[in-house]
């Protein structure tokens, strides 16, 4: 099993990343996927998820209308496009699995999570 982050980098505030999980060594359609991200000194905590069976979606509060997360089961891949960054939004962000569907708690929480994958980092600057 592996998911396999890329797509982090610098970028200037009020700019864009595109992050990448790409998964394999699972059926990917029977799992929900999540972005986390852990910035220095601080807890992991939930961006956004996606539930591959019915298409549902979650956002961090401070990142709705920011971020947007897409799947394409056909590569096995989670996208996260990120626009309008912040330097708030600086952290190492991982992808996550987990087998059927994440509920909205369970998934903030941090709860349930089957697979991990490695981080990548985004550092937004002022």
């Amino acid at each position: 099993v592996q998911l396999q982050a890329s797509g982090g980098g610098l970028v200037q505030a009020g700019g864009s990343l595109n992050l990448t999980c790409a998964a394999s060594g699972f059926t990917f359609d029977d799992y929900a996927i999540g972005w986390f991200r852990q910035a220095p000194g601080k807890e992991r905590e939930g961006v956004s998820c996606v539930n591959s069976n019915d298409g549902t979606s979650y956002y961090k509060e401070s990142v709705k209308g920011r971020f947007a997360i897409s799947s394409d089961n056909a590569k096995n891949t989670v996208y996260l496009q990120m626009n309008s960054l912040k330097p708030e939004d600086t952290a190492v962000y991982y992808c996550a699995a987990h087998q059927g569907r994440w509920g909205y708690r369970d998934y903030f929480w941090r709860r349930g999570v089957d697979y991990w994958g490695q981080g990548t980092l985004v550092t937004v600057s002022s």
